[in-house]
């Protein structure tokens, strides 16, 4: 395979509880926190959170900017995060027992037979699960 000319490197987050958003991304979805980066002349905190290493795989940037008192505006731009898993219904009946808002249950999609279900983190952002065994 060629070296490729580019490579995704990580999708940023605005996030308004640090603490509890790692978390999420790491109880719940089984991510590794990677590194965290205070930034205390600029007041914000970078943690990256991912299945390996940087070097290799893309990871989620958790950005915290301490001097943030209102929530952030999601905006209508952003889509979703999608991760690939198995056994989707245990899944979603294991997040939301933890606590997890599940606003998609797991299903089929329309116009498909591939199963996904959405998850969302604590701030809102919308996490896509799709299972693996049917993805088509």
């Amino acid at each position: 395979m060629n070296d490729p000319k580019f490579r995704v490197l990580h999708t940023m987050m605005r996030v308004k509880d640090l603490d509890k958003s790692i978390d999420f991304y790491s109880r719940l979805l089984g991510m590794q926190l990677l590194k965290k980066l205070e930034y205390p002349e600029g007041k914000f905190t970078l943690a990256f959170l991912g299945y390996g290493p940087e070097e290799t795989h893309a990871v989620i940037e958790l950005t915290y900017n301490w001097d943030q008192d209102v929530p952030y505006d999601l905006g209508n731009g952003y889509g979703h995060i999608a991760l690939g898993v198995r056994n989707i219904y245990d899944i979603c009946a294991e997040l939301e027992a933890n606590g997890a808002r599940i606003p998609r249950p797991a299903g089929p999609m329309k116009h498909g037979t591939t199963v996904i279900a959405f998850v969302e983190d604590p701030d809102g952002y919308k996490i896509e699960l799709i299972d693996l065994d049917t993805l088509s």
